[in-house]
């Protein structure tokens, strides 16, 4: 606990432009509304072309984030399986200090792997303890299960300490934040210090209303433009003229523009059954973005919006992708660091995120609603397409009318 202490001292430290980064949290659950626990990853990297694909190849069938040059999928960035074992993770930058092996970025391959053989949290600890060495990774795994383990290992090429969620000496609260440093690794390094904190400060003053949600993570948190260090929120900063480009600094902030997605999976309580985990999606950039809701039970037949297309790319990530451009005109070097706050929040309401939300509150609240009918029915899966349909066409229909594309 020491070390974590000392991290405190590192929260106003400058947060690295390291482009494979990330912001997460596991909340176990003993502090959802629920009692489901949660895993939610804001994905951080140059590849903003992401797509969701189905295996059946392991031991258990899975479905994961995959990124859209990757079309066989060799490295999933989080996903989930049929034993409702779930894992994602974040990049650690101060668990390897001095680096003389040459295998690295081995990340995503290991959770594929895992996903294939892992049903609980314990099996994964398993996994890392057999597997061959070096692993070729520096990061933080967060692992959830079906009987409501949740726990983060912090994983390095030869070892890995595990961190459980459950255990209230390590999360008092009940959940625990990662972002680009290890707590047990060197104290004076890393990176995402600002973002954590950030992180830190929604996720507390959530905790205090009991409203630890997915609803709440997605919607207030992986789009959160509150900056800790600086206290401003960018969504105040936008002008009386709706068309007029007012340009605010975009610099380490929670979504980033490098943030190609964000995904919260919802697990089961111990003993449902496991068709119920949930992977709440938003593909591309989330600011341009909506949530997709997933069920692994559907196998490949998931919403097309989500799936490569004949050009190689997900419908929903690229017309995120197309809106983010509105979002960041200036081309030229460092232009991703000025983000044109009235194209996306403005006294008028047209802002591109205030377009957005009334859909996605739709969706959440129709994905709601289903899901409560739908437990302790045990022919709901004959239901799913009806609502995959629904979210295709509900999408689709509402990018073309509100923004041509």
């Amino acid at each position: 606990m020491k070390q974590i202490v000392l991290i405190f001292s590192l929260l106003l430290a400058i947060d690295h432009g390291i482009v494979q980064a990330c912001t997460s949290i596991i909340i176990a659950g003993r502090a959802t509304p629920d009692g489901r626990p949660v895993m939610w990853k804001n994905r951080d990297t140059d590849s903003y072309q992401n797509a969701i694909k189905y295996f059946d190849d392991g031991k258990y069938k899975s479905i994961g984030l995959i990124d859209a040059d990757d079309p066989a999928g060799h490295a999933v960035w989080i996903g989930y399986n049929s034993a409702g074992f779930s894992i994602m993770n974040t990049a650690s930058y101060n668990l390897i200090l001095k680096d003389t092996i040459d295998l690295k970025d081995q990340e995503g391959i290991l959770m594929r792997e895992a996903l294939k053989q892992c049903a609980t949290v314990d099996e994964f600890g398993m996994f890392l303890k057999n597997h061959s060495k070096p692993l070729g990774v520096e990061a933080n795994f967060g692992v959830i299960d079906a009987n409501g383990g949740a726990a983060y290992f912090e994983v390095s090429n030869f070892s890995f300490i595990k961190l459980d969620v459950n255990d209230p000496a390590v999360a008092p609260m009940g959940y625990m934040i990662h972002t680009n440093f290890s707590f047990t690794g060197d104290p004076n390094s890393g990176s995402g210090q600002i973002r954590y904190k950030t992180a830190e400060d929604l996720f507390y003053q959530a905790a205090q209303q009991n409203n630890l949600t997915i609803r709440f993570i997605l919607q207030d948190v992986s789009r959160s433009l509150w900056h800790s260090l600086t206290k401003t929120d960018l969504k105040n900063m936008c002008t009386d003229n709706p068309l007029e480009q007012r340009f605010v600094n975009f610099t380490d902030f929670i979504p980033r523009y490098f943030t190609s997605s964000a995904v919260a999976i919802q697990g089961v309580k111990p003993g449902e059954n496991v068709d119920f985990t949930t992977m709440w999606t938003v593909l591309g950039f989330p600011l341009t973005s909506v949530v997709v809701p997933l069920w692994l039970c559907m196998g490949e037949n998931q919403p097309s919006v989500v799936l490569l297309d004949k050009n190689g790319v997900a419908p929903m990530c690229d017309k995120a992708i197309r809106l983010k451009a509105q979002l960041f005109p200036i081309t030229r070097t460092y232009g991703e660091n000025y983000l044109n706050i009235n194209a996306l929040y403005n006294v008028n309401n047209s802002g591109i995120m205030q377009k957005l939300k009334p859909i996605e509150d739709q969706i959440f609240d129709t994905a709601f609603k289903k899901l409560d009918a739908w437990r302790g029915n045990n022919n709901f899966k004959q239901q799913i397409p009806e609502l995959y349909k629904f979210l295709d066409q509900f999408v689709l229909a509402k990018y073309m009318s509100l923004f041509g594309i």
